[in-house]
């Protein structure tokens, strides 16, 4: 058994760790709180700008974008939105292992665009093709970062570099729930259900698609990064949290194990005392 001074040793260095995941959990829900604000007021401007393309493009199908062009499927490309941190707990691994299921299942040329280090680091050690890498981006992204990275795809989809384009990151749904999710961003798919209603484009549709399709490309990889960046602090959140419960307990497991040691010290001395007074009788 440890003797009491090496086990008040390692309760000190826990109680250290624990007051760092505790200062780490407060930190992440602070980012947490304003990462979802940004992610519930991208929402409905993204879902909006979608139906409104997508109704176009059904509404006028003589209109032609490149963005539009649906050609054989030889080359897709996935963007992968992982961390450039870790300490969230499962947040990369559920995404990169959901991403390489899908690339199991692929029988066509797989591309990725990496978001995050974690992912880079992963897949430099993997045989699939990466075509472009985006790391380094803050706790609080910014559209224009977004816009590089949209350009970037949206250069490689219309170079005829990548046939089709989906987009994989954690979909936000609360500080302890976070879902890997795939959606496709090239080319813009029509909607299925049929409309009822009646728009009136002004001006032309061509000059709409020209102007807000390239927005819409820009505005989806903004959105998903700010869901990404929600997950990864939710998830943060959450391993430091059940981190800080962890360290507690083990204190209190390394606390009662001084306490029986010293016990049993003390019973060992006394022994010793009583039994060296016996023997002077």
């Amino acid at each position: 058994m440890a003797n009491v001074r090496d086990i008040r040793r390692r309760i000190r260095s826990v109680r250290n760790m624990q007051q760092i995941t505790k200062a780490m959990k407060m930190v992440a829900a602070s980012k947490l709180r304003k990462a979802q604000e940004k992610v519930i007021a991208a929402r409905p401007y993204a879902r909006q700008l979608q139906e409104v393309l997508a109704r176009l493009a059904q509404d006028h199908a003589d209109v032609t974008h490149p963005l539009l062009e649906e050609r054989p499927v030889q080359r897709v490309g996935y963007i992968v939105i992982t961390s450039d941190r870790g300490l969230c707990g499962g947040y990369n691994a559920n995404l990169i292992r959901m991403t390489n299921s899908i690339i199991a299942e692929e029988s066509r040329e797989v591309r990725l665009v990496i978001i995050g280090r974690k992912g880079r680091d992963f897949y430099r050690r993997s045989k699939i093709e990466t075509i472009a890498e985006f790391v380094g981006l803050s706790d609080n992204p910014s559209y224009g970062k977004a816009k590089e990275i949209a350009r970037e795809v949206t250069s490689l989809y219309i170079n005829g570099e990548l046939d089709e384009v989906y987009i994989l990151y954690n979909e936000f749904l609360s500080a302890i729930s976070q879902r890997p999710t795939k959606i496709k961003l090239l080319p813009i798919e029509s909607p299925k259900e049929e409309s009822h209603k009646e728009y009136i484009f002004e001006p032309s549709p061509e000059e709409i698609l020209s102007t807000l399709l390239p927005k819409y490309v820009e505005t989806q990889v903004f959105r998903t990064i700010l869901e990404g960046k929600a997950s990864e602090m939710g998830a943060k959140m959450t391993a430091m949290g059940s981190a800080t419960d962890n360290a507690k307990d083990l204190i209190e497991r390394l606390t009662l194990q001084m306490n029986r040691a010293r016990q049993a010290a003390i019973t060992t001395e006394i022994s010793e005392i009583v039994g060296g007074a016996s023997a002077l009788e």
